[in-house]
């Protein structure tokens, strides 16, 4: 199975989340979204695929955001907005809080 995450190695959720990828099997690409962050459209795209609101996205230290878009705007400007880890397979798209949850699209 292939997977992709896009992981932050210094988050302990990120590399907890890593390790059940691996563990697994699972042929995972890595993405350090710090250093390559997604454009807009392609978080739009995960987050639809995960079915999370893009406000659910943001870390909780994030500013607070009036709307989705506004949401949207201010994770791909600053991508360390986004809360991580999320993981895409052929089954779908989690965010690894807590890192167990990746094992539903395993």
């Amino acid at each position: 199975m292939k997977a992709t995450i896009w992981h932050n190695p210094r988050c302990s959720k990120s590399r907890e989340t890593l390790a059940i990828l691996t563990a697994a099997g699972a042929d995972v690409t890595i993405v350090e979204y710090l250093k390559a962050p997604p454009s807009r459209a392609e978080l739009a795209r995960l987050l639809d695929r995960a079915g999370i609101a893009p406000r659910e996205a943001l870390r909780k230290d994030a500013p607070t955001q009036p709307d989705d878009a506004a949401a949207l705007d201010l994770m791909a400007s600053d991508p360390a907005t986004i809360e991580r880890p999320l993981v895409e397979t052929d089954r779908g798209v989690r965010l690894g809080r807590p890192p167990e949850r990746v094992k539903e699209i395993l």
